[in-house]
């Protein structure tokens, strides 16, 4: 009669440790997917043109962030123009770049980039006379 009393502990208790042991492993895994999805990024806007070319016009936007930038006496856009490093949390979504510039020559260029983490993402570049617009729209989030 002992022996099936130790072996009826043995079980309650050998079902109390699975219990357990289930138990922590699934409170551990609901902890790893509390990780953050998002990350901060290095950015940088550049935007230049070839010699003689005059930047007329730079539109910079951070999720909904906008700021437009016009070449004046007071601010002017020098070519090549950068908007320093900055950090993005990628959280933010959304990244554009538009910029338009007055070009002397059939073969003058106008040449934006948008740098991220040290490495040129995305370019655009556009060759001809006269006033020409570049446009980059980049985003975080995987479609």
């Amino acid at each position: 009669m002992k022996q099936f009393y130790n072996s009826k502990s043995l079980l309650r208790l050998s079902f109390l440790f699975v219990l357990l042991f289930s138990v922590i492993t699934v409170v551990n895994s609901c902890k790893k997917d509390d990780d953050e999805e998002f990350q901060d990024h290095l950015v940088q806007f550049e935007v230049k043109t070839s010699a003689g070319g005059v930047i007329k016009t730079i539109v910079t936007q951070v999720g909904t962030s906008q700021n437009t930038m016009y070449n004046t006496l007071q601010t002017p856009l020098n070519s090549p123009w950068t908007s320093g490093e900055f950090f993005v949390n990628s959280s933010q979504a959304q990244l554009n770049l538009d910029a338009n510039a007055e070009l002397p020559d059939t073969d003058s260029e106008l040449i934006i980039n948008l740098w991220i983490d040290g490495s040129i993402v995305k370019t655009d570049k556009k060759v001809g006379k006269g006033t020409l617009v570049a446009s980059i729209d980049y985003s975080f989030l995987e479609l």
